[in-house]
């Protein structure tokens, strides 16, 4: 295809964009044409062929593919902890795409690698660290596993080039509702999934610091070695932020890396208003945050930052003379490649930059407080309804847990048949609401804490939530669970 045709694709593309309203969804609009799998695969030809697609054929294509793909724009997605995209983020993303380069070298990415020195710095700012250093990863989990390299190489350097033969068992401590990715680090690292120890949780979802402290001692009487400790600000299911401060005390105490996992808690850190509920942040080793989960981002966008001075550069690098040549013309210290285990790195830091140059620090918070607000408001709200039950009473950001009780299980005995039958409830409205395109929750169930299938309802900065948008959720939840 000739350029002329290429760039008559992409105006296509930006009208179909504007044309099937995906940035800004109607009232009307579904925000999911829902499909099974096999029809999806008769509405839309997913074969590769030797011949090309002509311009129409293409825009039918995409058309389709927007048509069949969720409206995370929409005021109806509360499915996931990331929401809508900003769309100052966005025009960031299509300039940073239509740059196609690397984040590795200062040689490729001169604008881009001072961006993300720029974010760091202003982010280690924001968690209240002095020194130390960070960077634009894949994604939460590989910034989980970031703190635990770093926190066994300070450990036992010698990891590095003689492996793990001789040591003894390292032994890495999370609650029990945080992320499963710190068990897929110790998997990939070699430390083991049975080396991952999990601490129990108060009523809120919380480690609880003596249980954390009571791990230590007895699996260092085992002849364990503790070297890690995952803190998690804003778990995955109710939100909950472990106790920072008296996990930081344990840490201090037993000399173990603490790291903090706020990838969706994190962005409470840019409000003044709720910035105290992680203020302990600065006491960790390092921290992980994603802003393209409540913040909205675009995806991805997550960072990893460290306390620790040149630590990511001598635990990661691997001297790559080909590449990061040390008689370059310039100052290499800004060649960020030989500290990251990717080569391959896309320029992510600058879609944040870029929202915070026009939002600004104040603009950030708006739209914080907002997200909190609506989720406040709409807990109280169902908290009166008949038929809903909070999970608990109170929820540490944005998320709120709930079970909707329909009319012919209420009043009813509790025991365990009354709730195997409340375990198919959420599964059995989430079904009905995506079918009819009208809403997207989330439900799951916390066995460890003996808790069935509930809604986990989710707000986000974008798009900006309104009391309305809240009231239309709990008026489907009725209306598809009295159905049932």
């Amino acid at each position: 295809m000739d350029t002329l045709n290429v760039f008559d694709f992409l105006d296509r593309i930006i009208a179909l964009i504007k044309e099937e309203n995906v940035l800004n969804p109607q009232e009307t609009d579904r925000v999911i044409e829902y499909e099974d799998p096999e029809d999806l695969k008769i509405k839309i030809d997913f074969s590769l062929t030797e011949s090309c697609a002509n311009l129409d054929e293409l825009e039918a294509i995409c058309r389709n593919v927007i048509k069949y793909s969720i409206k995370t724009n929409s005021g109806k997605f509360h499915n996931q902890l990331y929401g809508g995209t900003d769309l100052f983020g966005l025009g960031a993303t299509w300039l940073s795409e239509s740059l196609n380069t690397n984040q590795h070298t200062f040689e490729v990415a001169p604008v881009f690698t001072l961006i993300e020195r720029s974010v760091i710095e202003e982010v280690k700012h924001v968690v209240g660290y002095e020194e130390g250093d960070g960077l634009f990863s894949p994604g939460g989990s590989i910034s989980n596993m970031y703190g635990m390299v770093l926190a066994r190489y300070r450990l036992f350097p010698e990891t590095k080039t003689k492996g793990l033969s001789g040591l003894p068992t390292l032994v890495a401590f999370t609650s029990e509702e945080g992320h499963y990715s710190i068990q897929k680090s110790a998997h990939w690292l070699g430390i083991g999934t049975d080396n991952v120890i999990k601490i129990k949780t108060d009523d809120l979802g919380r480690m609880i610091p003596e249980e954390l402290e009571r791990q230590i001692v007895l699996n260092k009487s085992k002849g364990c070695v503790p070297f890690f400790v995952n803190a998690t600000a804003g778990t995955t299911v109710v939100g909950a932020i472990d106790p920072l401060d008296e996990i930081a005390e344990i840490c201090n105490k037993h000399k173990l890396w603490l790291h903090i996992d706020a990838c969706y808690g994190g962005t409470l850190l840019l409000s003044k208003n709720h910035r105290q509920r992680l203020g302990a942040s600065h006491r960790s080793d390092s921290f992980a945050w994603n802003p393209h989960k409540m913040l909205g981002a675009p995806l991805q966008c997550s960072i990893f930052i460290t306390r620790q001075n040149n630590i990511l550069h001598e635990c990661n690098s691997a001297s790559a003379g080909y590449l990061f040549q040390q008689d370059k013309f310039y100052d290499v210290s800004y060649d960020t490649g030989d500290k990251s285990i990717q080569c391959g790195r896309k320029v992510d830091g600058f879609k944040l930059w870029l929202m915070w140059k026009v939002r600004g620090s104040v603009g950030f918070q708006s739209l914080i407080d907002n997200a909190l607000d609506c989720a406040n408001y709409f807990k109280n709200k169902i908290s009166k309804l008949e038929g809903f039950r909070l999970v608990q009473k109170n929820f540490e950001t944005s998320s709120v847990c709930f079970w909707y009780i329909p009319a012919n299980l209420r009043g009813k005995k509790e025991d365990e048949e009354w709730w195997q039958k409340m375990n198919n409830v959420a599964p059995a409205i989430k079904e009905k609401i995506v079918k009819s395109g009208k809403l997207m929750v989330g439900y799951s169930p916390l066995l460890h804490r003996g808790m069935y299938n509930f809604f986990r309802m989710i707000t986000t900065c974008h798009p900006v939530p309104t009391y309305s948008d809240m009231d239309y959720v709990i008026a489907q939840i009725q209306h598809f669970g009295e159905a049932l």
